[in-house]
């Protein structure tokens, strides 16, 4: 049997975590990631460029290639889930990136940046400013910021790691100048051991 990786929130740390759970069985498994396909589709249409950050073994791709969307990214530092995904999809037009988002240095932009519960894996304040200084950076005015994080009433870890819970407004206030926040949202996510995670939404436009 394999031992966890030593190395909490490193890409094999997450590796072991996909392998030996499975991508279906981990805690933030959505068969449908409905309240992300609506918030994208309120700002874009099939022609739009998707990224989807941290987004793993999600089934979001999935129902974005079903809507007929040819112009998507995933990035995300495991590649066993990445991997995951990728078999599922087959030969799809979809751009595979193994990277922590804090080492990610994309070469063109998108128009829609999607993050379900990546960014709240960023604790220190460096990070969580040069996150948002890659999405000023990847997003041109006009696109638009689809993020998730645990609301301040959820969880204060995740898979046995420290994250930071925000409300819709600390969000906001997080992200900082050039963004204008058009929708907000709350869910009550129910993993698949039926436990239930408070998330928070929002969707904001570069401006």
């Amino acid at each position: 049997m394999t031992e966890t990786p030593t190395v909490p929130g490193s890409a094999d740390y997450w590796d072991h975590r996909y392998v030996s759970i499975g991508d279906t069985k981990v805690s933030w498994f959505q068969d449908e990631p409905a309240i992300g396909i609506e918030l994208i589709g309120q700002v874009a249409d099939h022609n739009a460029s998707v990224v989807d950050v941290g987004g793993g073994a999600s089934r979001l791709v999935d129902h974005l290639l079903s809507a007929g969307f040819r112009d998507l990214t995933v990035v995300d530092l495991s590649q066993e889930a990445l991997n995951a995904a990728y078999h599922r999809v087959g030969e799809a037009p979809v751009a595979w990136v193994v990277s922590d988002v804090r080492d990610w240095q994309p070469d063109r932009t998108f128009d829609v940046w999607h993050d379900r519960a990546a960014y709240h894996f960023l604790t220190d304040a460096v990070d969580q400013q040069a996150y948002w200084q890659l999405v000023r950076d990847s997003v041109p005015h006009g696109g638009h910021v689809v993020i998730a994080t645990f609301a301040e009433d959820g969880p204060e870890q995740c898979s046995g790691l420290p994250i930071r819970r925000y409300s819709a407004a600390e969000l906001e206030q997080a992200m900082g100048e050039g963004f204008t926040v058009l929708d907000t949202r709350r869910e009550q996510h129910i993993t698949p051991t039926g436990g239930t995670q408070s998330f928070g939404w929002l969707l904001a436009q570069r401006t």
